[in-house]
């Protein structure tokens, strides 16, 4: 009987190499994570640290693929399904063997290995070259929790305004605490969701509207508003942090002006940011 051939290899013998050739592939990708790990929790933190441990992601395999042919790693992420907020990459060439692999990470990427907030891994491999990806993974916050988080918001937000503090080259007093207001969290919302509809992230609204008209479109009767805006930030007080570290941006939390505040976020897998926040100060008539 005759025998299907590939190349001048029997089928059946074809299949088993390249079985074979990915279980070893498999098994030196696991012996690999493991070192990556054992440099993470020992040889780079001199002893034990509560880090969590780099997780095996199919998604960073793809992006370490992907950045092997070359250009940055955030045009790597972005021709992938990956998504995250932070990331950080790793090369090593010349050299198949894990344990110089092992070496040359624990003298240049021990900062990186270290990193708290990184919790999965992604390799890919060629001959004496390896690329190697460690992220976040991106979680965003669902509708369900938006009133937790507005409520969250506030609450950071007046602990901020309840000390004294410099906003650039602007000295500010502590400032009343604001108040939640339906108006202003319609017309936040409604400015997070053109901005992801659109990937526009401008105060400025994709019909041409300011925050005024938008406050006053929400049916806010108001005689000062300000907006703040943050986009690809997932967390209340992450966005906080940030404005408070920008002086325009705390100005406006800071700004005894206001009375009133409304907050809203939106989420879109499909918009560049992911997340986009508005925030809408003001004070009525």
């Amino acid at each position: 009987m005759a025998t299907s051939t590939l190349h001048g290899l029997p089928v059946r013998c074809k299949i088993l190499a390249a079985a074979a050739w990915w279980l070893f592939a498999a098994h030196a990708h696991a012996d690999l994570v493991d070192n990556l790990n054992q440099l993470r929790h020992r040889d780079c933190t001199q002893g034990s640290k509560d880090l969590p441990r780099l997780r095996p992601s199919a998604g960073l395999d793809a992006v370490a693929l992907e950045w092997s042919k070359g250009g940055r790693l955030a045009e790597a992420l972005g021709r992938t399904q990956y998504r995250t907020n932070k990331s950080s990459s790793m090369q090593v060439a010349n050299t198949v063997r894990d344990v110089e692999v092992t070496q040359m990470l624990r003298d240049n990427y021990c900062s990186i290995l270290t990193e708290p907030s990184y919790s999965e891994v992604g390799l890919f491999r060629r001959k004496d070259h390896v690329w190697i990806v460690v992220a976040a993974p991106l979680t965003l916050p669902g509708s369900a929790d938006a009133a937790t988080i507005q409520h969250r918001l506030l609450e950071l937000v007046n602990q901020a305004r309840s000390q004294a503090r410099n906003c650039g080259a602007n000295a500010f007093n502590a400032a009343p605490p604001l108040r939640a207001s339906t108006p202003l969290t319609n017309a936040a919302t409604a400015h997070a969701q053109d901005m992801a509809r659109h990937n526009h992230f401008q105060h400025q609204g994709t019909d041409g509207s300011s925050p005024g008209e938008r406050a006053t479109r929400a049916g806010y009767r108001w005689s000062t508003v300000a907006e703040n805006i943050a986009a690809g930030i997932t967390t209340a007080e992450a966005v906080v942090k940030g404005w408070v570290e920008s002086p325009g941006h705390c100005a406006n939390i800071m700004g005894p002006q206001f009375t009133e505040m409304g907050v809203a976020y939106v989420t879109d897998l499909n918009s560049r940011d992911r997340i986009y926040w508005a925030q809408e100060f003001g004070r009525p008539r």
